[in-house]
């Protein structure tokens, strides 16, 4: 494991009752991300194929979130604390400690993987193969829904997120990325920050062909 997974485990080892605290909610003051989510959710549902993964779950409050909108979803995380809330949180849900680059999935099993924000600590020179992970396990015509922060500059962008360390991505850059990774970007939906952080909130709806 790569020194930057064992920061951001411990990291969110370390806030994991503030974390969930904020986060509880569903979504409900952030109408674009909610309703992208159930854009996807209403995309796997057609696909037939009801199995999502949420992928970097934390609290897994959208791990529920997807089972409530028909999909049968369960979540991933790093960070062992956050796998244990999430199980405290929601015991009808299945959640696992597993990393992005290395899902316990067989290949093209999905109808959907989310990606909520739980990029944005991945280096980019990492971030290919964290994408090509993604459309591995994911059935033809499956769909991957990711949300980041954007920067309207050329060049990605590392600060200091409340946690541990981030990025800042390019709409375009990180859509070719998932071109690179065999996915086909169809939707994207950037809006002003939610935050005070200054960035762009973008979202990405790809398909696996």
């Amino acid at each position: 494991m790569t020194q930057h997974h064992d920061e951001t485990r411990a990291a969110y080892d370390g806030v994991v009752e503030l974390y969930a605290s904020l986060f509880a909610d569903k979504l409900e003051g952030r109408p674009f991300a909610r309703n992208m989510i159930g854009s996807f959710a209403e995309l796997v549902r057609a696909t037939g194929n009801l199995r999502v993964a949420d992928v970097g779950c934390g609290p897994g409050h959208l791990t529920a979130m997807l089972h409530d909108l028909g999909l049968n979803a369960f979540g991933f995380d790093l960070s062992p604390g956050m796998v244990e809330h999430a199980r405290r949180a929601h015991p009808a849900l299945r959640f696992d400690e597993a990393r992005m680059e290395e899902l316990p999935v067989e290949d093209g099993a999905l109808g959907g993987v989310l990606a909520h924000y739980s990029m944005i600590h991945t280096p980019p020179g990492e971030l290919p193969a964290l994408l090509a992970e993604q459309a591995r396990v994911l059935a033809p015509g499956g769909l991957l829904l990711v949300s980041f922060f954007a920067t309207d500059g050329p060049e990605t962008v590392r600060f200091d997120h409340k946690v541990t360390p981030a990025y800042s991505w390019p709409v375009d850059h990180f859509a070719e990325l998932l071109t690179g990774a065999g996915l086909h970007t169809f939707a994207r939906l950037i809006h002003d920050p939610a935050s005070e952080r200054g960035f762009l909130d973008a979202h990405l709806l790809a398909r696996l062909p």
